[in-house]
């Protein structure tokens, strides 16, 4: 489900190495050059490049990047070109840290990506930050966060389709009790929605629906200025149906008085080889005007050429 163009015939790793290296010369940096290669390669792709450039010059492609561009067009670009696992470890070491905190940030790694995915993103912390990603994220929250979040990043769900309909209907009828009881953090809420797989909550949550006349997140509205049941809500959306959680964010990030370019990019960087054919259509449906056009309002100059790129929006 990918948007991400990539060329029919795609230059050798050393060939892009090269024009690379060629834009980063001379008087001004050729960000469409940097646009051109980087946004149209895939994850493989991008990581042939950066050895073969790190062969090639003694240099990492990261770095080289980081000196020439500026910015959230900088941004954009590193962390895309960052591997899938690295770029996620990135993103979550950053959301533990004091100034760049984010709750939000560490569900939604921990959410949207399958069990391996998630697993690769485990190795790639202990490998750049010589920690664990768990014990990070233990040391930096408290409370009902940390009781949620840390299972939510230590987990290895079942990626089968099978399901147990017997159990669906025992834990949407153990939900439904402890929702009502207003014990959101119950150790049984959170037991089910940190490790039941996908397609089992799926079920769960659908029987809740038909036996109790209510989608679950509508029942965890009780107290809408509560932050921790909106985090526990945007996690079942985001282990339910990603594609309405990640437009939300890219709407909430684009209408507000000033762009948030940080959660813009984010999303933009992860989801552009994953399901951002599926975000797009959904945030069509919700907003009446297209991705590319909201982001095209929104955003500008190079920055702007490519996030347009990451989403399919034509060659820039």
């Amino acid at each position: 489900m990918a948007t991400l163009k990539v060329p029919a015939h795609v230059p050798a790793p050393s060939e892009d190495a090269e024009q690379l290296r060629k834009a980063f010369e001379g008087w001004g940096t050729n960000e469409q050059l940097i646009i051109a290669i980087l946004a149209h390669r895939n994850a493989a792709q991008r990581n042939l490049i950066r050895k073969t450039y790190r062969e090639a010059y003694g240099e990492d492609l990261l770095k080289s990047l980081d000196e020439e561009l500026s910015s959230d067009f900088e941004r954009s670009v590193v962390l895309f070109t960052l591997d899938p696992a690295e770029r996620d470890a990135f993103l979550a070491h950053e959301a533990t840290k004091r100034f760049t905190s984010s709750h939000w940030v560490l569900m939604e790694i921990a959410c949207t990506r399958s069990s391996h995915e998630l697993f690769n993103v485990r190795k790639a912390y202990h490998d750049l930050y010589k920690k664990s990603l768990e014990e990070d994220v233990a040391h930096h929250t408290k409370g009902d966060y940390r009781k949620l979040l840390v299972p939510l990043v230590s987990a290895f769900r079942y990626q089968g389709e099978e399901v147990n309909m017997t159990l669906a209907r025992s834990e949407a009828k153990i939900l439904r009790e402890k929702i009502s009881d207003k014990h959101y953090s119950d150790e049984e809420v959170l037991r089910i929605v940190t490790t039941r797989s996908k397609a089992q909550l799926n079920a769960t949550l659908n029987h809740y629906n038909t036996a109790f006349g209510n989608a679950i997140n509508k029942d965890l509205k009780a107290d809408p200025e509560d932050e921790f049941l909106k985090l526990l809500r945007a996690a079942i959306k985001c282990l339910t149906v990603p594609e309405k959680y990640f437009e939300k964010v890219l709407r909430q990030a684009i209408n507000k008085l000033g762009t948030d370019e940080w959660a813009l990019t984010r999303v933009v960087a992860t989801r552009a080889e994953v399901d951002m054919v599926r975000i797009k259509e959904e945030y069509q449906r919700r907003n009446s005007v297209t991705l590319e056009k909201a982001i095209a309002g929104d955003t500008s100059g190079d920055y702007e050429k490519m996030l347009l790129a990451l989403i399919g929006a034509g060659d820039v």
